[in-house]
Order: structure tokens, then C-alpha cells, then sequence
């Protein structure tokens, strides 16, 4: 990457400009592992199923790198044919085609009437924390597709599978008051996705979710479901 300034460090072992101008060009290594890839030595990033997925994530939101990602819409030395272009990794509908999945822990489904945005899963949220006797998280595997979202509960404690049309679904967010999820002395994040009552036209539902993974961040799984499924045209 090529940054406008070189990172603190090198400017206090280079005073003048001249001597960090070398120092623009900034390398991140990228390591394969089985959980997936990511960038070396970023304890705060999470593993991609892909290295689109991974290119595509950092092009919404920069994590550990200093800047986003800026994706050319076409090749810049016009090398490759008009076809390729088409497909460029900048669609969100190609992306989405993929798909992306990890493993969360479900919390709590609460019926919302007509509210939705932060203030739906911040109420969701209030309910639930004081819900007697409080829910059992269950660890289920979240999977987003062109489809929708399917949650699968591999251990069926609570249900085998449902699914959310990808019409159905109309927001995603962590919970605005950024309150923690406590199990067995362990704080995570919770994030929560509204979708449409099945069989109503204005009824919505907050279903609520909590890190199951440091590794796969909740605000990753936000950032997909809100940039790319919701944010990408319905066909």
C-alpha cells in the first residue's frame, strides 16, 4: 500500500522529509491457515473464506491496515478484456454469490411491531438482559448468501434451521450501547438483525446474536450482512 505519511515510528528516526520518502510504500503479508487468510501479525483481524472477501472487507472498512482499500473499477493498464471487467471483485452481488459463514451465539428472538434500526436491537437487547430466567446462548452457524441468512443449530438445542429471505432481512448492527454478552466469566459483543414477521407486511423481529469467535469479530459480521446483502441491489 501506498500511504500518505510513513508510520510514527519511521518519523522519529527520520526527521527530514527527504529521508521518508522511500518509506510511502508500506507490505502486509498475507498467511494462509486452515481457519482461512488474513493479514500476519493483526491480532484484531479476523480470517476470510477468501482473498476477495478479504480485499472486499478492507475496501468498506480499513481495520488494521492505515487506509481503506480503493478497488479500480477496471484494470489500470487495460490489460485485461472488457468481459473480466464485468467481473470485478467490486460487485457485492459477486461477493454475495460466495457467501460468508462462521459460528455465533444465538441469544434471543424478540417481536419489535414496526421498529427496527439501532433502536430495535437496542430494545431487544434491554428485554433480553432482563429476561427471567435469562436465555441460553446456543452456539448456531450463521451463513449469509445471495439467499438470505440461515442459521443452523448443529447440536439442535433450541432448533434445526431457519432461514431469512434476503427480502425479509432490512437491518444489522452491533448493539448501540456496546453492552457485553457475560458467559462463564467471558465478555463478548452482541449484534442483532431485523427481519419482517413471517406472514406480516409491518411486524418485525430482532434476533440477537453474540461473539462466539474473537477471531471472527461481530462487526465483521455486521459489515458483510449490512454493506453487502442489505446494501446490494434486490434482483
Amino acid at each position: 500500500m501506498k500511504v500518505a505519511i510513513p508510520p510514527p515510528s519511521i518519523l522519529q528516526l527520520n526527521k527530514k522529509v527527504g529521508d521518508t520518502s522511500n518509506e510511502l510504500v508500506r507490505h502486509f503479508l498475507i498467511e494462509c491457515t486452515q481457519k482461512g487468510v488474513r493479514l500476519k501479525g493483526c491480532p484484531n483481524e479476523p480470517y476470510f473464506g477468501s482473498l476477495t472477501a478479504l480485499v472486499y472487507q478492507h475496501s468498506i472498512t480499513p481495520l488494521a491496515l492505515p487506509c481503506k482499500l480503493l478497488i479500480p473499477d477496471q484494470d489500470p493498464l487495460d490489460e485485461i478484456s472488457e468481459a473480466s471487467t464485468q467481473t470485478s471483485v467490486n460487485s457485492a452481488a459477486e461477493l454475495l454469490k460466495q457467501g460468508a459463514a462462521c459460528n455465533v451465539c444465538y441469544l434471543n428472538s424478540v417481536e419489535m411491531e414496526s421498529l427496527t434500526g439501532h433502536q430495535a436491537v437496542q430494545k431487544a437487547l434491554t428485554l433480553t438482559l432482563v429476561q427471567e430466567p435469562p436465555p441460553t446462548s446456543t452456539v448456531v452457524h450463521f451463513k449469509v448468501s445471495s439467499q438470505g441468512i440461515t442459521l443452523t443449530d448443529n447440536q439442535r438445542k433450541l432448533f434445526f434451521r431457519r432461514h431469512y429471505p434476503v427480502s425479509s432481512v432490512i437491518f444489522c448492527a452491533l448493539d448501540p450501547q456496546d453492552r457485553k454478552w457475560i458467559k462463564d466469566g467471558l465478555s463478548a459483543k452482541v449484534f442483532g438483525f431485523v427481519a419482517r414477521k413471517q406472514g406480516s407486511a409491518t411486524d418485525n423481529v430482532c434476533h440477537l446474536f453474540a461473539e462466539h469467535d474473537p477471531e471472527q469479530p461481530a462487526s465483521a459480521v455486521v459489515n458483510f450482512v449490512s454493506k453487502v446483502m442489505i446494501g446490494s441491489p434486490k434482483n
